[in-house]
């Protein structure tokens, strides 16, 4: 993998630098004959700011990312770029970038010329889409190879140039739809970095669809986790996490465990111990428990005991698997020297952190 360049002082695009551009959703609707995709999605997205839209396959994300674009138009409601409604605006007029899952390069053109194509588009003259393109194709690490052809690049190098090609036309936002999914992970997690420093640097509004909640987790100011065409949340990464709305939330970012509680208002009682919910409610409800605040202790501290299914090293850590005495399974995630065996009886405690709760069915 390529490391990208320092880009000099003199890179134009870099110099050109802004504040970015203000995104707003209003009330968004979009079916397609009776399917409703999108209900009504309100979305305030800050200049400069690197929002996420994370979910499940069908969920609106990718339709919400093209209603944005101008690739399709909503129903109902309005969408704002600094303000101005560009909801009926085409797609070229709108000063987007975006960089899809597939690279889309033409075959027959170089590196520089593919980076270039939508300046000449543009009516740009050839030495100064050049000159951008160089400068675009700096910023993601390829100057070297302007005049390769993308059959000549490996699917990382391929990505960036699609990268460089929505950066050179200096747009006020940047989408990114699924960008990463294409390629190994080594690869994936650099190039998700690498588009996280370049955003920053270039101060561009960037929006991000993604069903990878690590990768949304790694890269964004705010994540908004959507379902069945709402959103359910939009938060913080932190608050996401820590602190989910929905158990929809809870059980899409990070791990969870789901075993039953007994609610009441802004309490909930799992195992005998009496934990904060993060939602009041009253009643028979599922309980959704993070790894992390799960521990094993002895038997005298022990909210509950149970026997191990499994144990899985992971590096630093290990998750290990345990069936409680009142059949449930959980994920306790500990210290990796830490090695429980199969069928050893063990015993377990709850953090007081809030819990994720939802009513049973």
């Amino acid at each position: 993998m390529t490391t990208a360049l320092p880009a000099t002082k003199d890179n134009v695009l870099l110099a050109d630098a802004g504040d970015g551009t203000r995104v707003q959703f209003q009330g968004v609707e979009k079916s397609y004959g009776a399917n409703r995709v999108l209900h009504g999605v309100d979305l305030d997205i800050a200049p400069g700011e690197f929002v996420s839209l994370l979910g499940p396959s069908g969920c609106g994300k990718t339709t919400a990312l093209r209603v944005l674009a101008g690739l399709e138009h909503a129903d109902r409601g309005a969408v704002l770029l600094g303000g101005r409604d560009v909801s009926r605006v085409p797609t070229n007029k709108r000063d987007i970038g975006m960089v899809f899952q597939s690279y889309s390069l033409f075959p027959h053109l170089s590196v520089a010329d593919n980076t270039a194509f939508g300046l000449r588009r543009r009516g740009a003259s050839k030495a100064r889409a050049g000159t951008r393109a160089l400068d675009a194709l700096a910023l993601v690490g390829l100057e070297a190879f302007a005049d390769r052809f993308p059959h000549q690049l490996s699917g990382g190098q391929q990505q960036r140039v699609a990268l460089a090609r929505a950066l050179v036309t200096e747009p006020r936002v940047l989408l990114l739809d699924e960008p990463l999914s294409a390629l190994d992970a080594k690869v994936r997690v650099q190039l998700r970095d690498e588009i996280r420093r370049l955003q920053l640097r270039l101060g561009i509004t960037t929006v991000f669809v993604t069903h990878d909640q690590e990768e949304a987790l790694a890269v964004s100011d705010r994540i908004a986790v959507m379902d069945a065409g709402r959103i359910d949340q939009i938060d913080t990464p932190e608050e996401l996490y820590l602190r989910p709305a929905t158990a929809h939330v809870a059980s899409f970012v990070g791990l969870s465990s789901v075993v039953r509680g007994m609610a009441s208002g802004e309490h909930v009682v799992v195992w005998g111990r009496e934990l904060p919910a993060a939602s009041a409610i009253t009643g028979i409800v599922d309980v959704h428990l993070r790894p992390e605040n799960l521990r094993f202790t002895g038997e005298a501290d022990a909210a509950i005991s149970g026997t191990v299914e499994e144990s899985t090293f992971l590096g630093s850590i290990r998750r290990t698997l345990v069936k409680t005495e009142s059949g449930e399974l959980v994920r306790v995630q500990h210290d990796a020297q830490s090695h429980p065996r199969f069928g050893e009886l063990v015993h377990l405690t709850i953090e007081q952190v809030p819990v994720a709760v939802r009513a049973c069915g």
